[in-house]
């Protein structure tokens, strides 16, 4: 089960191994929640990764997902929302590139912490977007 993106994350237990790396993912969890279903809203059609960003985002805010991927996944999420980042997101097709090879990066290292029930996740919320939810 895929708990709430509003449940809280214990980043202490980070904490004692990394503060600095929890202060991050504390900083990149509140960046995420702010930004992405806006973004993804935004630049569904266009994103040709948005299916894996959205499963990426499930996979972050799930409770069973390793604290240390889950700082990862922010992380890349967190880039992903970013309104300037590398390459513009407002330039047709390249304006993504950059963020897609951030996200393919994450997804290649923490793939086996994204699950079949966050991929079904992703393609209901995307769904769900389409139809105008």
């Amino acid at each position: 089960m895929i708990h709430s993106s509003s449940d809280p994350t214990d980043w202490s237990r980070l904490e004692a191994e990394d503060a600095a790396e929890a202060s991050r993912a504390r900083a990149d969890e509140a960046r995420v929640k702010r930004g992405f279903w806006h973004k993804i809203r935004r630049t569904a059609a266009s994103v040709p990764f948005a299916e894996e960003a959205v499963a990426a985002y499930f996979a972050a805010f799930d409770r069973n997902t390793p604290l240390k991927v889950r700082a990862g996944l922010l992380a890349t999420l967190a880039y992903f929302v970013l309104p300037a980042d590398l390459t513009p997101d407002i330039l047709p097709v390249i304006g993504f590139g950059d963020d897609a090879a951030v996200l393919f990066t994450a997804l290649k290292l923490l793939s086996s912490h994204i699950t079949p029930t966050h991929r079904d996740a992703a393609r209901e919320a995307l769904d769900d977007l389409k139809a105008g939810g």
